[in-house]
């Protein structure tokens, strides 16, 4: 005699990229999703797209991901609150949210993943693999409603983290927010100059599309963002405006020494940055010069993977010559020599460095 399992529901408000990738990926996990969005049209392409099995509302949901901009998120989860149900949202600030709904039930978050694509087109069951999702629990938060986010986002393949809002708020305006105004920044100082001279945009490499990458994303969270966290952005833009005031001095004094030291601690700390598991001291980067060819990178990644090595986290450094880049792997430390020997097996030159050291 087969055992009914219940089927596990979930309700999203807000069908965009965030709230469509949410929906796609626990309906590719087996949860039956509702959603809704105020724009009629984006719900019914989200219906369409199979990012949700319905559009509406669904009384029985046992989690709702508010996933609308944070103007709106306390009206919406106040809403969603009285349906019943355990209730989440995905702004990017959270002391203004949490300072007015303070619900045993609303188990505040913010998920630390994103994408150049635009609306619910972009939805991406994967989005959040690996990525790390903030949550900020209040005074009053159940703890059965906290381990239920926490699980469902488990589930999505995110590593969760909790802070208290303030300090996220904080956080994030160092590593989210005046990064993509600094990006923003850089690029509309090009494309002034590029005005005067039209083969300025032609020269940017890779260094300078990395850096302006986050620029190409969707400006409309931006403005509630920068209202909300006003006082942590500014504060960040203070530190971001005496640091450049300084570096700037390095380079009119022509003082090399500081100028090298300056560039080496940002180097170290580049490198060192955390790659989600395991620990530093247990991981090592792999560094592989490959070719701007079709199937280079599968080569590399399909290799390893047929070899049972996880690969942690993986960037692309491209050459400002072009036709040639750099492979950046973290591995686990065990794994290391193993994959270093499979690949100048195959003809590439590793070199390998223990994270940490």
């Amino acid at each position: 005699m087969s055992v009914a399992v219940p089927i596990q529901r979930a309700q999203i408000i807000g069908t965009g990229l965030i709230g469509g990738s949410i929906g796609l990926g626990l309906r590719q996990r087996g949860w039956r999703v509702t959603g809704t969005d105020a724009l009629p049209a984006r719900a019914a392409r989200a219906l369409e797209l199979g990012v949700v099995d319905e559009v509406g509302i669904d009384p029985d949901a046992q989690i709702t991901f508010v996933a609308t901009p944070a103007s709106h998120v306390v009206a919406e989860a106040r809403l969603a609150l009285r349906r019943g149900g355990v209730v989440t949202d995905v702004a990017g600030v959270k002391a203004a949210i949490t300072s007015e709904l303070d619900h045993p039930r609303f188990v505040a978050g913010h998920p630390m993943a994103g994408s150049e694509q635009e609306g619910v087109e972009g939805a991406d069951g994967e989005l959040f693999d690996g990525a790390t999702w903030v949550l900020t629990p209040g005074e009053h938060t159940d703890a059965e409603a906290y381990a239920l986010v926490q699980a469902v986002i488990g589930l999505l393949g995110a590593n969760v983290i909790a802070v208290a809002p303030s300090r996220h708020d904080a956080l994030v305006a160092l590593v989210s927010h005046v990064p993509h105004l600094t990006a923003a920044t850089l690029m509309n100082l090009a494309a002034d100059a590029a005005l005067e001279d039209t083969t300025l945009l032609r020269l940017a490499a890779g260094g300078f599309r990395d850096m302006t990458r986050i620029a190409a994303g969707h400006p409309g969270i931006w403005p509630d963002v920068c209202v909300d966290n006003r006082a942590a952005i500014l504060s960040v833009l203070d530190a971001l405006t005496g640091a450049l005031t300084e570096i700037r001095r390095v380079v009119a004094d022509g003082d090399r020494p500081g100028l090298i030291s300056w560039l080496e601690r940002a180097r170290e700390e580049r490198i060192n940055l955390p790659v989600g598991a395991p620990p530093p001291g247990e991981t090592a980067e792999l560094r592989i010069p490959v070719p701007d060819r079709p199937g280079a990178i599968a080569e590399v990644t399909t290799t390893l993977a047929e070899l049972g090595v996880n690969i942690f986290d993986i960037e692309i450094a491209h050459s400002a010559e072009g036709g040639r880049g750099v492979m950046v792997l973290a591995v686990d430390l065990p794994s290391a020599e193993l994959a270093r020997k499979a690949l100048a097996d195959l003809g590439h030159r590793v070199s390998v460095r223990r994270i940490g050291e």
